[in-house]
This record gives structure tokens, C-alpha cells and sequence, in this order.
């Protein structure tokens, strides 16, 4: 699992498991956001990565976002999510690109 910083409070992560939970609670990360549609080819249900966010303490969210086609209520809800989240926040999908990318678009809209 690679975690890349974006900024103080959020960074991104490719698909993600059960197993990654525990290193990304040590890591200091208070809330995990699911960015990829369960129905993708090779996703993780995120009901299971849900289950093992929860058991470590953690916040969780899924807000599933179609690559290639972020809407704007995708925006809305992942700014109404970050800015109810307790941060540090890491985001995932297939490769953290589309994370970053609605990030970047939620930073637009909120400048």
C-alpha cells in the first residue's frame, strides 16, 4: 500500500483491504474515504474494508465516484464529508488518481 500526502489533512491510496486497516491507523489517519464504485472490476467490497475501519476506531465513508465521470453532487458529497470527517482523511480507489482529483475539485469550489 502506498500513501501519498496531498496536503496536511488528506492524503490518497490506491484499493485498500482489511488487512491494510491496522497500518493506516498506526499511520495516524482518524477517517477513511471509499472513492471506487464496488462494482468495478477488482474492487474490494467496501462494506469489508468498512467493517475493519470501524473495529480499528476509525470514521468511514463511501462516496463512490464512476472514473472519468465525477458528477457534481460527487463534489458536494465529498465536501460535506471532508468537512465533517475527523482528519487526518485518506481516500482510496483503483490508484488514488480519482481521489486526488476530486479533491482538487472539492479545494476549487471551496476557494
Amino acid at each position: 500500500m502506498e500513501i501519498r500526502q496531498i496536503d496536511q489533512d488528506f492524503a490518497v491510496a490506491g484499493q485498500i483491504g482489511a488487512e491494510h486497516v491496522q497500518a493506516i491507523a498506526d499511520a495516524g489517519f482518524r477517517s477513511v474515504v471509499c472513492n471506487r464504485p464496488d462494482s468495478e472490476e477488482g474492487a474490494v467490497p467496501h462494506d469489508q474494508v468498512e467493517a475493519a475501519v470501524r473495529a480499528a476506531g476509525l470514521e468511514f465513508r463511501f462516496i463512490p465516484v464512476v472514473s472519468g465521470a465525477v458528477t457534481q453532487d460527487d463534489v458536494s458529497d465529498m465536501a460535506a464529508a471532508l468537512a465533517a470527517l475527523p482528519k487526518p482523511v485518506l481516500a482510496y480507489c483503483r490508484t488514488g488518481g480519482r481521489c486526488t482529483n476530486l479533491y482538487g475539485l472539492v479545494q476549487q469550489t471551496a476557494g
